[in-house]
């Protein structure tokens, strides 16, 4: 689990609940059944009217992506890429076969494979670039969607603002109504900002981090099945790699496979 979502969650909601009642109101005061419906129901129907009902609902098991650390083992690709290039080296691409089945990632099995089968290198280029796009537009469809969802309760919540303001000022010889309407009317933009700001767009930007992670690993793993069909030199190799580790993880490579 990613602590820093569920503490960033917790820690959010009990300054807001804090907050509350530091102004002298209660949690109660904010909970108001027309304005969630309004605002979260409206937003999300709204949404479907964009998106299939498949995608819609599929949302929620995306936004659950954020609590979740995802390990992309960039390490581990590094240090594979190098034992290959190291094996290819010494006894040739044909060698590569036996090996093949041991790899975990089946992005980095595919470019291997077609390396073993002699394909052109720009073939095999274009082919995992192609599959690289295609992650991203999929990655990019349901960041989308979370940022039109963030777009769309404010929009809610300033609507039902407007709604309650309308049946306030339509019976306001009804002192009774007054209460019960304004607070619709207000509410409804509490929701639709903290909607926006405190869960939706923060998602947005884990999920886009996550999205951004996974698609350097798969550079590298372009950069160094490409490499070993070439025939470069492991260390060559291991500098190419190494340009997409962060300083710590470059240190530790270097540890793992000196440079003579």
């Amino acid at each position: 689990m990613d602590l820093a979502s569920i503490i960033g969650i917790a820690g959010g909601f009990f300054c807001i609940i804090a907050s509350m009642y530091a102004s002298g109101g209660a949690v109660t005061t904010y909970l108001d059944l027309a304005s969630a419906l309004m605002t979260i129901g409206g937003s999300f129907f709204a949404l479907m009217i964009n998106y299939s009902m498949k995608d819609t609902f599929g949302i929620f098991k995306i936004i659950g992506m954020a609590f979740k650390v995802p390990d992309f083992g960039e390490m581990k690709v590094a240090e594979a890429l190098l034992a290959l290039s190291e094996r290819a080296r010494r006894e040739g691409i044909l060698s590569l076969e036996e090996e093949i089945e041991g790899v975990d990632s089946a992005f980095m099995k595919r470019g291997l494979r077609m390396v073993v089968d002699s394909t052109d290198p720009e073939v095999i280029k274009t082919i995992l670039e192609t599959e690289l796009n295609q992650m991203n537009d999929r990655h990019g469809k349901w960041i989308k969607m979370i940022d039109q969802w963030a777009k769309l309760a404010p929009g809610f919540g300033m609507l039902g603002t407007v709604q309650g303001l309308i049946a306030m000022m339509k019976n306001l010889e009804d002192k009774s109504r007054i209460g019960p309407n304004m607070a619709v009317a207000l509410i409804t933009t509490y929701y639709g900002a903290m909607m926006a700001n405190f869960i939706l767009t923060p998602m947005m930007g884990k999920l886009s981090g996550h999205d951004a992670a996974e698609t350097k690993v798969r550079e590298m793993i372009i950069e160094g099945v490409l490499s070993i069909q070439q025939g470069d030199n492991p260390h060559i190799l291991q500098m190419k790699l190494s340009s997409y580790l962060s300083p710590e993880a470059q240190r530790k490579l270097e540890e793992l496979h000196p440079q003579s």
